[in-house]
């Protein structure tokens, strides 16, 4: 087999930043420009999703510091992270922010290049494969299909506070799409569920939940809307958990490429 020709890629320069999405978890979901990134950076702040696998791949006088935050658990602020940020490429360094996922989808990560933006400090936005394709791939479960739906909607679970956040039009998210795809979902499944129902959605919807998607412990069950909260309970599903709300969950049942599976 011939050599993987050289790719030209971008100079990571001291005094910038890189924000970086480094997917779902499996370490081969990162972009070659990812990868790039964790080999040029000085100092790298990662969330607290992001497979310690990944940071493996750091140069190894790497400055590696952690910056997770979960939702409702004491953790760095915001403000906090995006201060360190332009601190650190002040003086110099290549700062790499690696985020779970894509850093613009429920990452935080518009906020942090605001900040940059307003201090003037050189960045690059680098996406990943976000929870929400990539994870439900590996769970078997197409987010469209031909037949089912064409449209999807994307929900965060849970706000800064750990709760779900406020002022969402539960009537308009029931009737947007056949499909809704709700990130983080696991603290609030039994608020989430009645809010869709009480919008209309069948208790007797399909649901599926997705637990630490993509990774060695992944774990999949296949419910209803009207008992996601207690089969999840019964499961033991841990965090980071989609949840799927909509016939293509039942896919799973003949695309299940991974072959773990919870009871549901």
């Amino acid at each position: 087999m011939a050599d993987t020709p050289q790719l030209d890629m971008p100079e990571f320069v001291p005094g910038t930043v890189w924000l970086v999405g480094a997917g779902p978890g499996d370490p081969g979901l990162l972009t070659l420009l990812a990868h790039h990134a964790l080999r040029q950076a000085d100092v790298i702040i990662y969330d607290a999703l992001v497979n310690p696998d990944i940071l493996k791949l750091a140069r190894p006088d790497a400055t590696l510091l952690f910056a997770g935050k979960r939702g409702g658990r004491p953790s760095v602020s915001q403000p906090d992270i995006s201060s360190r940020l332009v601190d650190l490429a002040k003086a110099g360094f290549r700062v790499l922010r690696l985020k779970g996922g894509d850093p613009f989808v429920f990452g935080r990560g518009g906020e942090e290049a605001l900040s940059l933006a307003q201090n003037a400090i050189p960045y690059r936005i680098v996406p990943g494969i976000s929870a929400g394709i990539g994870g439900l791939a590996y769970a078997g479960i197409p987010v469209t299909f031909r037949t089912i739906n064409s449209a999807v909607t994307f929900l965060t679970g849970h706000d800064s506070d750990g709760g779900v956040p406020s002022g969402l039009d539960w009537p308009s998210i029931a009737k947007a799409s056949p499909v809704i795809v709700i990130y983080m979902a696991l603290r609030q499944l039994d608020v989430i569920s009645a809010h869709l129902m009480a919008a209309g959605r069948p208790g007797g919807e399909p649901v599926a939940l997705v637990s630490k998607a993509t990774t060695a412990q992944q774990r999949v069950v296949i419910t209803d809307l009207r008992h996601c909260a207690a089969r999840a309970l019964e499961a033991a599903l841990q965090p980071p958990t989609m949840m799927v709300v909509g016939p293509v969950a039942l896919l799973h049942e003949q695309l299940n490429w991974m072959g773990a599976v919870a009871p549901g």
